[in-house]
């Protein structure tokens, strides 16, 4: 063992099929705020709350399934993951231009620092990971860069 440590600390919820998208965006940013990432890194909070709705879409609208949303936090990042009870991993396409579905996949690999899916005993779970900002600096110390 290296003496390193991981605390991770996080909160989960289920969302019913049917219109909770929103209710899994407003949830999200309660917790968004309470780490200040909506005044610190609104562009990041922004980033995750995307992430959230396309996920749990794509657990409502592809999996046909209720979504289980955890965000959890580490010393490295911020994780949305969203199980659903299908074992079909979610697949990047190449959206028409007439298409209106297709772009959720695409969205989260461009707003995600890293993403990952992994099927589990009931179902899969898509996880996407957000770098939070950088801690404030004390004054008078100089970081390595």
């Amino acid at each position: 063992m290296d003496g390193s440590s991981v605390r991770a600390v996080g909160w989960a919820r289920t969302l019913p099929m049917g219109g909770e998208v929103k209710a899994a965006r407003d949830w999200a940013r309660d917790y968004l705020d309470a780490l200040g990432w909506t005044t610190t890194a609104p562009e990041t909070a922004d980033a995750v709350l995307l992430t959230v709705s396309e996920l749990v879409t794509n657990a409502h609208r592809h999996a046909h399934s209720n979504a289980q949303l955890t965000l959890s936090r580490d010393d490295r990042c911020l994780h949305i993951s969203v199980h659903d009870t299908s074992a079909e991993l979610p697949a990047r396409r190449s959206p028409g231009t007439e298409g209106t579905g297709g772009r959720g996949m695409l969205l989260v690999d461009a707003l995600a620092d890293e993403w990952e899916t992994r099927r589990c005993p009931h179902g899969k779970s898509v996880t996407a990971c957000f770098r939070g900002p950088r801690p404030t600096e004390a004054p008078g110390t100089e970081t390595e860069r």
